[in-house]
């Protein structure tokens, strides 16, 4: 059955926009883009108004982040997921260890098991709603989880593995979803890894690591020995992540990218560290993501999914509903009143709402939404 019902536009939130998938684009950076129309727009990423966008970028994620002497960003076509296929190609030695507890997670791993080249992974699996991170484990030479899980709303602590550093192992952090909403030290990782849709407010297909000496060295020494006579792995220049570094020192991708992905990236990092950077960015969150979970704490019929409360993500929130309320029926009406893409993870199969609060997304459009969802239960 259809139910139509109007929201009174006294309780809606002025963007409705609460994806964790794509980022919601802030008006200043659709200026960027049109003021960009003429002046970067259609121009080649190898000349010199993009190479200035791109040394943006990376100087200004270096300041965010505050790296120490000897990281360096690096960023190439593809997106987060095809950072998996470099890593597999250009960083894992014979075998990684993964963290797996979640859908993303156990993508990595998945795509670390189908490299022929590469001994079967170690799996550590956690039941969704919780984390569970890998143990050292001999002949382990890469460590791998992610920093938020997306799909279930579990924030994972970024610290070594005990012992790891010591065997000469790299320690490789999924922060696509996590990246500039969550804490993080970097020197924790040797590489942390990301898509720029989420936090970053722009659109996908592009991926960014921040590498340590280690994770640079590693990488050029794979790839050395790939070419040596009788060698079974093949890294072809796509999934290089030296020639990926080398063309980044350069202020350039190895392909041309989409050049209003960049613009948006840019000008959001500038937004970030003009506001007081990666502390500003975190307690940004953290405010939006306490809203969700004190009303759902409150709530008769809703409850947040993550119970450790030490484990719930401030960058996307999984809320589960009670079996006589139906989430889809609620984000139906939701949608019809321009407030949209809080659905659940489809794979996961809860009766679920899920809510991204990555910065660009306004507290008080967080607090308009719990209180939009009550509306509507009220009144089916």
């Amino acid at each position: 059955m259809t139910i139509t019902l109007s929201i009174p536009e006294s309780l809606k939130p002025e963007d409705g926009r609460f994806g964790s998938g794509p980022s919601k684009i802030r008006p200043e950076q659709i200026a960027a883009l049109d003021a960009g129309a003429t002046t970067l727009l259609g121009t080649s990423h190898r000349q010199a108004p993009v190479k200035q966008l791109v040394a943006s970028i990376r100087e200004g994620l270096r300041e965010f982040f505050h790296l120490s002497e000897g990281y360096e960003v690096a960023l190439g076509n593809g997106g987060a997921s095809a950072f998996w296929e470099i890593a597999c190609a250009s960083l894992i030695t014979r075998r990684a260890a993964f963290g797996t507890y979640g859908s993303f997670s156990a993508k990595f791993a998945a795509s670390a098991a189908n490299a022929p080249f590469l001994e079967d992974p170690v799996l550590f699996p956690g039941e969704p709603g919780t984390y569970r991170l890998p143990e050292l484990t001999e002949g382990v030479d890469t460590y791998c989880w992610a920093h938020n899980e997306t799909s279930t709303g579990v924030a994972a602590p970024i610290r070594r593995v005990a012992g790891s550093r010591e065997a000469g192992a790299l320690t490789v952090i999924d922060g696509t979803s996590a990246a500039g909403a969550l804490p993080v030290d970097i020197s924790q990782t040797d590489v942390y890894y990301f898509s720029p849709q989420k936090a970053f407010g722009a659109d996908g297909g592009l991926w960014v690591a921040i590498l340590s000496p280690e994770a640079i060295d590693r990488a050029a020494g794979v790839e050395s020995s790939a070419h040596l006579e009788g060698a079974h792995r093949w890294v072809p220049p796509f999934l290089s992540l030296t020639t990926a570094l080398n063309n980044s020192r350069k202020d350039q991708t190895l392909n041309t990218p989409a050049v209003a992905t960049l613009i948006m990236m840019e000008n959001q990092i500038r937004w970030l560290n003009d506001n007081g950077g990666l502390a500003w960015a975190c307690a940004r969150c953290a405010k939006s993501a306490s809203i969700l979970y004190s009303w759902a704490e409150r709530s008769e019929y809703a409850a947040p999914f993550v119970v450790d409360t030490d484990s719930r993500s401030n960058a996307v929130v999984t809320i589960d509903l009670d079996e006589r309320v139906q989430a889809s029926q609620i984000l139906s009406i939701l949608r019809e009143n321009g407030i949209v893409d809080a659905a659940g993870y489809r794979k996961l199969g809860r009766n679920q709402l899920r809510v991204g609060v990555f910065p660009s997304v306004e507290p008080a459009d967080v607090m308009a939404f719990t209180k939009c969802v009550d509306y509507v239960v009220e009144h089916l």
